[in-house]
C-alpha cells in the first residue's frame, strides 16, 4: 500500500515481483483503503487471467501439480469446470476420481487455481481435512497466500458495491 499526497481521486495497482502495490490518495480512510485493495486485486487478477483454461488443460495442469507436489500419486479420471458450485471453490469424488472446479475461479490468478486444484487432488489421497491432508499441501509454497486471496474474495462479496474507479 502506498499513499500519495499528490494523488487526489484515482486508485491504481500493479505487480512488483511477488508483491502487489496499490496506490491510493493519502486522505483515504482505512476502511476505504481495505475496500480498494480488494477491488484492485480483483481487477489485476482479471487482467492476468484473460485466457481461461479449458477442461483438457485443467487435466494437464492437474497431472503437473500431482507430479510436482504429490509424487504423481493423485491421478484423477476427470477434471472439469462446473457452473453449479456457488458455495465451494472445488469438489472431489474420490470413488469416481473426479474433480470439479467452480467457474467462479476463472479469472483468478493462476496460483489460486493451482491451489484449489491441488487441494482437490489431495482429496484423492486423503478424504477429510485432518493433519495428514494438510501435510500434503505443505509443499505448495503459495497455500497460505491462495487461501488468503479466496477469503478476501468471500469477504469482498459481503461489501456494498463501490463506484467505478478511474485508473491512471
Amino acid at each position: 500500500m502506498r499513499r500519495s499526497a499528490r494523488r487526489r481521486r484515482t486508485v491504481s495497482a500493479y505487480r512488483e515481483g511477488d508483491r502487489t502495490v496499490v496506490l491510493i490518495p493519502a486522505r483515504m480512510s482505512v476502511a476505504e483503503e481495505q475496500r480498494w485493495v480488494t477491488v484492485m486485486l480483483e481487477k489485476l487478477a482479471a487482467q492476468e487471467s484473460k485466457r481461461i483454461l479449458g477442461d483438457g488443460e485443467l487435466s494437464t495442469r492437474a497431472a503437473q501439480l500431482s507430479e510436482q507436489y504429490l509424487g504423481a500419486r493423485a491421478e484423477p479420471d476427470s477434471v472439469r469446470w462446473v457452473t453449479n458450485q456457488n458455495s465451494r471453490w472445488g469438489s472431489c469424488t474420490p470413488s469416481e476420481g473426479s474433480i470439479r472446479l467452480s467457474h467462479r475461479l476463472q479469472g483468478m490468478p493462476e496460483y489460486v487455481i493451482d491451489y484449489v486444484l491441488l487441494h482437490e487432488l489431495a482429496h484423492l489421497l486423503v478424504p477429510g481435512h485432518g493433519p495428514s491432508f494438510w501435510k500434503l499441501l505443505e509443499s505448495y509454497p503459495r497455500t497460505e497466500r491462495a487461501r488468503g486471496y479466496l477469503e478476501g474474495v468471500v469477504a469482498a462479496g459481503r461489501l456494498p458495491q463501490l463506484p467505478t474507479v478511474r485508473e491512471e
